[in-house]
């Protein structure tokens, strides 16, 4: 197996659809990005690069991105990402963590990496404009368990985890994310989660990238999204939770059928108001992880009024049922998961430990977070496991605070001393009947902010690390 083998079957089926659309609106068919792609592994193979070997990954997303990383994957090599939540620190630890053969990056990318000492060992340079008179029509067969692609976790707890990703395994993803992204219709995507574009060129879909910074979707400009919409058509949206928030008060063309979301939570106010606000376009609520995407989907247009209430009385966000492929349990109210598209560990085996659990020849992800089934077999997040106490959840504490008079975000977290704390922002002429309302759930200490610290990979998760750090309560 190769895992752009389905790429390169609907390049063959429908060589003149287009394939992606950049940021600065290029597009390139599935025909015209298989050739780039076979030129450009000739050019690589040219320069040895062959099956098994590490190239880390020094592109922004992009056609070249893409183009790129089918060369690679059609000679066997390995893909290297950094995690671009870290920025050039991220750069420099992916490469002392994986010691990669080759560098495949942008002009400035490459300048700046011969100067870094992790970087400027690397013996092989690799550009992504070489245009190669014949390309390889050739695919590499790899086994189910050949690497293919290492990436990294975000880091938000601790130092960033390198996770090797098989052949066999993202295949196995590609397949659990089928009943979200395949479609009989020619679907139009604007996706916000570069990692998705390759599924979606898998199934067949037109991938548009986003015209804002990807690093800052909460300062996505609405116009600048609806603009886009528009020049290219788009059917669906591939966006985190907080792109869903800024969209509640704009007008989408009537194109938009769907809008899927992940990376963070989507709490029911935001949902509902949304809902609301865009009566006939469908929100799909993602959840997954690093090491296992997707563990379950929920289309929350299809929610109760009663399992609204209860995701507004503290019962966690609704994320629907497991996918097929998914095995799901809990461990003392933490979730854990296994099945063919889960990870089933680290590069450096040491860290397995942390989240591993091995039974037979099952291996269980860890996920971190706190959860519960209802009685449909739904899953409901209740926030992270090792952020909760005396009963109080993440999820549960924040969705409710979120509905309170005049709070306009809400985050919290278990301190230092094991002490919960629940920050908000908002109009603190309402502070007194905060703490009676916090007092009600719980014996909680209320600190309010001017803003809450979102995290850095998709703001749309808040930051209690540096929130405990600044109040001193770490």
């Amino acid at each position: 197996m190769n895992l752009i083998e389905d790429f390169l079957a609907e390049a063959v089926r429908r060589p003149e659809r287009t394939a992606i659309i950049d940021k600065a609106g290029t597009a390139i068919s599935y025909g015209d990005l298989e050739t780039r792609s076979a030129r450009l592994a000739a050019g690589f193979a040219a320069k040895g690069i062959g099956e098994g070997d590490r190239v880390l990954i020094g592109l922004f997303p992009g056609l070249d991105l893409y183009a790129g990383l089918a060369a690679l994957w059609r000679l066997g090599a390995v893909a290297v990402f950094p995690e671009p939540a870290m920025g050039l620190a991220g750069f420099r630890h992916a490469a002392g963590a994986t010691r990669p053969k080759a560098l495949l990056a942008a002009t400035l990318v490459g300048l700046i990496a011969r100067i870094l000492p992790e970087t400027r060992r690397i013996p092989v340079r690799l550009s992504p404009s070489g245009d190669w008179p014949e390309g390889r029509s050739d695919c590499a067969p790899r086994g189910e368990n050949d690497p293919a692609l290492i990436s990294f976790t975000s880091g938000s707890t601790g130092e960033p985890k390198a996770i090797e990703r098989s052949h066999g395994l993202m295949r196995a993803q590609h397949a659990a994310l089928a009943p979200l992204i395949a479609s009989d219709r020619d679907e139009i995507d604007i996706v916000a989660f570069p990692a998705f574009v390759l599924t979606c060129i898998g199934h067949g879909t037109t991938a548009v990238m986003p015209n804002w910074n990807l690093r800052r979707h909460d300062r996505m400009p609405p116009e600048a999204l609806v603009k886009l919409v528009k020049a290219t058509g788009a059917t669906r949206l591939l966006v985190p939770p907080v792109v869903v928030s800024r969209l509640i008060g704009t007008d989408l063309p009537e194109t938009v059928r769907r809008v899927m979301t992940g990376g963070g939570p989507l709490y029911p106010d935001v949902a509902r108001r949304f809902l609301d606000a865009h009566p006939g376009i469908g929100l799909t609520n993602v959840y997954g992880s690093t090491e296992a995407e997707p563990i379950a989907h929920a289309h929350l247009e299809c929610l109760s009024d009663t399992d609204w209430e209860v995701a507004a009385s503290g019962g966690g966000l609704p994320v629907g049922r497991p996918v097929a492929e998914a095995s799901v349990k809990f461990v003392d109210d933490e979730i854990l998961v296994s099945g063919p598209h889960v990870n089933r560990g680290y590069l450096d085996p040491a860290r397995n430990a942390e989240t591993k659990l091995i039974e037979g020849d099952t291996v269980w992800h860890r996920t971190g977070d706190a959860g519960r089934l209802d009685d449909q077999g739904r899953l409901w997040l209740l926030g992270r496991h090792g952020a909760a106490t005396d009963g109080l959840f993440a999820f549960a504490v924040e969705t409710a605070a979120r509905l309170w008079p005049g709070v306009t975000a809400a985050a919290f977290a278990v301190d230092g001393k094991g002490r919960p704390v629940l920050f908000l922002s908002g109009d603190t002429a309402n502070l007194p009947d905060w703490r009676e309302r916090a007092e009600a759930l719980g014996a909680l200490d209320v600190l309010c902010v001017d803003a809450i610290p979102m995290d850095r990979r998709h703001r749309s998760k808040p930051d209690t690390r540096q929130l405990l750090k600044r109040f001193g309560r770490g």
